[in-house]
């Protein structure tokens, strides 16, 4: 099924499938019912493999799966998957289908190894390589990667056995508040985001979106490794992004700097909606065209 999503009403392709997101999740639930033979079976070891945001979907998907008592999960960057452990499973995420890392990597896993790609773009190399879940209906216009991303993981969540309905429920809070809710981090000189567990790699999501989308200077760091240096940049004028649950006492060490603090007790999943707004405001705010990020493609093809 094609997505027929196009731009939103202040002319941006990203903005419209921010919007989406809540939505998205919602149908993800059958997504993952169709195919639960082609993802990860309790106990199963198994390699999760993306780059870029895709990595961090991994990353957080291996996070909730060990968690949840599931089985053995890792998380590698295409270039360095390891294919000499003797996974069960190799779980590729890809949205182009065309990532030169990604494909080198479904090449080099051994024969008759059971390998799954989750993707959006049709007609593209990595579904030939692997089992394919082809979510097109999530496909992007713009660059800047938001609702395959989070579909991907909602996919993955339900999978798991989670219920996402109070996420979704928190997705679409996230959406309906007014801008000024973002007015803490909107003109902040500097935001870094923390988050443990599955947030941790939600934080590191939370940065590149903001790196890519508005050439903000952002940082992001384990919660509690963030004690142990990155706190000496925080100051009066920049920000400190927490996702997900807290850790004790680091509020009031932020405080203390005099930087502003920003967090809601909801799924992480659900706080990256808010800052996906905050890239369409900032983007909007400098004048830049969030659809196409300098320096950036949809996919990275290199040459041989």
């Amino acid at each position: 099924m094609t997505n027929s999503v196009g731009r939103s009403a202040n002319g941006s392709f990203l903005a419209a499938e921010v919007a989406s997101q809540p939505q998205d999740w919602a149908n993800a639930a059958t997504t993952a019912e169709v195919h639960r033979d082609l993802l990860p079976a309790p106990g199963e070891r198994v390699a999760a493999i993306g780059c870029g945001t895709s990595l961090f979907m991994a990353r957080t998907f291996a996070s909730a799966r060990e968690s949840g008592g599931q089985g053995v999960t890792d998380a590698w960057p295409a270039s360095e998957v390891r294919t000499d452990r003797s996974y069960d499973r190799y779980l590729f995420i890809c949205r182009s289908g065309t990532t030169t890392e990604v494909v080198d990597a479904m090449r080099s896993v051994p024969a008759g190894s059971r390998s799954t790609v989750i993707c959006s773009s049709p007609q593209t190399p990595v579904l030939e390589l692997a089992d394919p879940i082809l979510i097109d209906e999530v496909d992007e216009k713009s660059v800047v990667q938001t609702r395959f991303a989070t579909t991907t993981l909602a996919i993955l969540r339900w999978h798991l056995g989670e219920d996402l309905t109070p996420v979704i429920e928190q997705g679409r809070a996230a959406l309906a508040e007014p801008d000024d809710a973002l007015a803490g981090v909107r003109n902040a000189e500097q935001i870094t985001f923390v988050g443990q567990g599955m947030a941790g790699p939600l934080a590191d999501e939370a940065a590149l979106k903001l790196r890519e989308s508005c050439q903000a200077w952002v940082e992001s760091y384990l919660a509690t490794e963030y004690r142990h240096g990155p706190i000496s940049i925080a100051a009066p004028g920049r920000a400190v992004w927490a996702l997900g649950p807290l850790v004790a006492g680091l509020a009031d060490d932020v405080a203390a700097t005099g930087a502003h603090w920003e967090h809601r007790d909801v799924d992480p999943m659900a706080e990256l909606l808010r800052v996906h707004r905050l890239c369409l405001l900032r983007s909007a705010d400098l004048g830049l065209d969030p659809d196409n990020p300098r320096s950036l493609h949809r996919s990275v093809i290199l040459e041989p």
